[in-house]
């Protein structure tokens, strides 16, 4: 799953990145967690006429996501993560699939290894970046929830695939990145239904990320520095031969 990112990119990054325009400024992020705002992209109006603008807008949204249909969020699981392989046809996500996707800028994201028991070591945390630098886009999806009172939440999902061969190691999973160019095809719920954009939902290419060892402050989510991000000396480091607990999506902690 991802559980934890960080989004540390300039407005003007983004800006430039997404195409989004009236971006407003905001900190670097080293550790964003579940519940939390994040920022996610979504299409916009329709571009004025001579405009290379793709029209599209930065909102923030509640990280967990909560289906239209839930009467109760508190008694609902909070659902940070959704299965690509499933998300289609799943009753939570299938609405979102068809007309809420969206894309969730980050620097990078944050897993980690958890040894079996039998070892005795601990769980050691990784930051994933992309080997080359630069912002990745997530593929997200949103939903707002509209309690009894008429109030609403906007909540959003990351969608996760199998991890590739760099990645398992570390972790079953990770999350979907959206090449810049399928954004427009990722975006538009329009003309691309669910169908059209499930080739888009595969892992990446396992050169794209590199994981970093870093210290296990990173397990409380008051730490917010960018110390976050300095490599530590590990041990062994994990190999596809370890087992691990497959991932269910939903919200864990170490």
């Amino acid at each position: 799953m991802c559980g934890r990112y960080a989004l540390t990119a300039s407005p003007e990054e983004l800006m430039e990145i997404f195409g989004v325009v009236d971006l407003d400024d905001f900190p670097a992020r080293y550790n964003i967690a579940p519940t939390q705002p994040i920022l996610v992209v979504v299409s916009g109006d329709t571009p004025e006429r001579g405009s290379n603008l793709p029209g599209r807008r930065a909102v923030l949204v509640r990280w967990g996501f909560t289906p239209g249909w839930v009467k109760d969020p508190k008694a609902f699981p909070l659902l940070i993560n959704a299965r690509a392989e499933t998300a289609i046809g799943k009753a939570s996500f299938r609405a979102a699939m068809r007309h809420r996707r969206v894309l969730i800028p980050a620097s990078g994201f944050y897993e980690w290894h958890r040894p079996s028991k039998e070892s005795g070591e601990k769980s050691q945390p990784y930051w994933i970046k992309p080997r080359r630098g630069g912002i990745v886009a997530f593929a997200g999806l949103m939903e707002t929830w509209s309690s009894a009172d008429g109030s609403e939440v906007d909540t959003g999902a990351i969608l996760t695939t199998a991890a590739n061969a760099a990645i398992a190691p570390i972790h079953d999973r990770m999350p979907v990145v959206i090449k810049s160019e399928d954004f427009s095809r990722w975006l538009d719920c329009k003309t691309q239904e669910p169908r059209d954009v499930a080739d888009l939902m595969r892992p990446v290419e396992e050169d794209f990320f590199e994981a970093v060892p870093v210290s296990d402050r990173v397990n409380k989510v008051a730490n917010m520095g960018s110390d976050l991000q300095v490599p530590v000396a590990v041990g062994k480091p994990p190999s596809l031969g370890e087992k691990k607990k497959p991932d269910d999506g939903q919200l864990s902690f170490f």
